[in-house]
């Protein structure tokens, strides 16, 4: 059993005190708060990670969708997958560790193929990631001459390389309305797709959106009735949700958002309920950062997300496993760049 001498204990108690300023008000999955008890456990695993981050000049990025004392403990940046994107764009660190699933490692990999970039949970998978191949890609684009591609960034680095400009949640409707093409295909949320010809047709934009894949394992399972629960028991509620949810969901929420769209939102509201119809780590991130505002979350938990915990991010920095490093061929990295670059160019 470990036992700190008396500087080791003066350093774990101020971590541990940190981190309760940041977490006391943050759910657990069973509806408890955070405790101090909870922050000197993670405050073992903080401390190292966070030396181990500056020995070594790495940065650690973490997805919103993932645990909170990865977040607030040792994440140097947090947020969605466009932010994050565009943080290992800039970063001047040698490794790059991405809390949150392999597609997102992968997307950091390719726009910096110099670097190291691991991820903690190794390959932690993705219902919409998973749902289509390059090879179906391939055929979809035979099948539809001339039909430019455009895919959502929760895609393989594969189908990243066969599409022609990639998409986030925030920037899908403003990139697809200026494609100048009439028809469109789309993938692989077919969820986004229908509320994608749903905003076009309200924007006045007719496009055809020719859709394969599948729908993500969280938002696909809020239906309307969740939304009508939410105003009966919390009278002046507003409902957030997002993109990926069933339309009809969309169409009964209050507001419809990427997860730092209802971030910010929520920032600018004077509301102080939310109903918020996304994975639970974003309700977490909400109740950390807006202690004076109430936040329901519903039943959404990404078991791939939470994968990533402080135990296999100390290991990933001290020594990855091989399943831990993202390593993709160097055609693969310059085709799926060119996606992601249009995005970035399309997004100005």
């Amino acid at each position: 059993m470990f036992v700190p001498d008396a500087e080791q204990q003066s350093l774990l108690e101020k971590e541990a005190h940190r981190l309760y300023g940041l977490l006391s008000s943050v759910s657990h999955n069973n509806g408890e708060k955070w405790s101090l008890p909870d922050c000197y456990k993670a405050a073992f695993y903080t401390l190292r990670i966070n030396r181990l981050k500056k020995e070594k000049n790495a940065i650690i990025l973490a997805h919103s969708y993932t645990v909170p004392e990865l977040v607030y403990g040792v994440a140097d940046f947090s947020g969605d997958s466009y932010a994050l994107s565009r943080k290992a764009v800039d970063t001047q660190a040698d490794i790059i560790l991405f809390a949150g699933v392999w597609f997102m490692a992968e997307t950091a990999k390719i726009l910096n193929p110099s670097k190291r970039v691991i991820i903690p949970a190794g390959h932690a998978g993705c219902t919409l990631a998973d749902a289509i191949t390059e090879e179906e890609v391939r055929s979809l684009r035979a099948a539809h001459p001339g039909v430019p591609v455009l895919c959502y960034v929760n895609s393989t680095a594969g189908v990243k390389a066969q599409s022609d400009v990639c998409v986030t949640s925030g920037n899908v409707f403003d990139i697809a309305a200026k494609m100048p093409q009439k028809e469109l295909i789309f993938v692989p949320d077919l969820l986004m797709a229908r509320n994608l010809e749903i905003e076009l047709a309200k924007r006045g934009v007719k496009k055809k959106i020719i859709a394969a894949g599948g729908s993500c394992c969280v938002h696909n399972k809020y239906k309307v009735e969740h939304v009508s629960v939410l105003r009966r028991k919390y009278p002046g509620i507003k409902v957030l949700a997002h993109p990926e949810c069933h339309p009809e969901v969309c169409a009964a929420a209050d507001y419809v958002g990427s997860t730092q769209a209802m971030t910010d939102y929520v920032a600018q509201s004077a509301d102080k309920i939310f109903g918020v119809l996304t994975e639970q780590g974003l309700v977490n991130r909400l109740e950390a950062e807006y202690k004076d505002k109430t936040f329901i979350g519903a039943f959404g938990i990404c078991s791939y997300m939470k994968q990533n915990t402080l135990d296999n991010t100390m290991r990933a920095l001290l020594n990855p496993s091989p399943d831990q490093e993202v390593q993709l061929p160097a055609e693969v990295i310059t085709q799926a760049r060119k996606s992601l670059q249009n995005m970035f160019e399309m997004s100005r």
